[in-house]
């Protein structure tokens, strides 16, 4: 059974950081790119970043550029996300995502998604 897990969301201040992971399970996730989505009350599901099999290419969106940091463990089946300079409008379900290509995966095609985990971001 394939199993992506997040973990590491929470509350925070504005200005503050949060990291999440996922570890990813039940297959062997080191050819696939991975990434994150989100997906805040009353809006669609959008994309976060995302980072190729070998970690060398990363993507993001442009309201988390130079704030956010995607990056993939050694073992290559856990990717990370560190959050800095957090703000009300990061508020959101993070939602761990992995396809075998990485461009299907920053056009929001996904394979496998995770449960998600709640951040939120207080002003």
């Amino acid at each position: 059974q394939v199993q992506l897990v997040e973990s590491g969301g929470g509350l925070v201040q504005a200005g503050g950081s949060l990291r999440l992971s996922c570890a990813a399970s039940g297959r062997t996730f080191s050819s696939y790119a991975m990434g994150w989505f989100r997906q805040a009350p009353g809006k669609e599901r959008e994309f976060v970043a995302a980072i190729n099999w070998s970690g060398g290419t990363t993507y993001y969106a442009d309201s988390v550029k130079g704030r956010f940091t995607i990056s993939r463990a050694s073992a290559k089946n856990t990717v990370n996300l560190q959050m800095n300079g957090l703000k009300p409008d990061d508020t959101a379900v993070y939602y761990c995502a992995a396809n075998l290509y990485l461009e299907r995966l920053r056009q929001s095609t996904v394979d496998y998604w995770g449960q998600g985990t709640q951040v939120t971001v207080s002003s």
